[in-house]
């Protein structure tokens, strides 16, 4: 009778761990995805600013073009 319970008792150990460290994992894909959001955003604002700054540098060659 020993040695059941014990299986069962480990058995329930080890599926309590692996809940915490799946916990864990989903808290960390979650902080990253984040990042990766922020990394997005400030890419297309630069990508933006760097659009507005060709086309002015554009302008203004034609401009002092003889």
């Amino acid at each position: 009778m020993l040695w059941p319970m014990l299986a069962i008792a480990l058995g329930f150990l080890g599926l309590a761990v692996l809940s915490v460290l799946a916990v864990r994992v989903f808290v960390e894909v979650r902080r990253l995805s984040g990042q990766v959001a922020e990394a997005s955003r400030r890419i297309t604002e630069a990508t933006g600013d760097l659009e507005r700054a060709a086309t002015d540098l554009a302008r203004s060659g034609r401009a002092a073009r003889p």
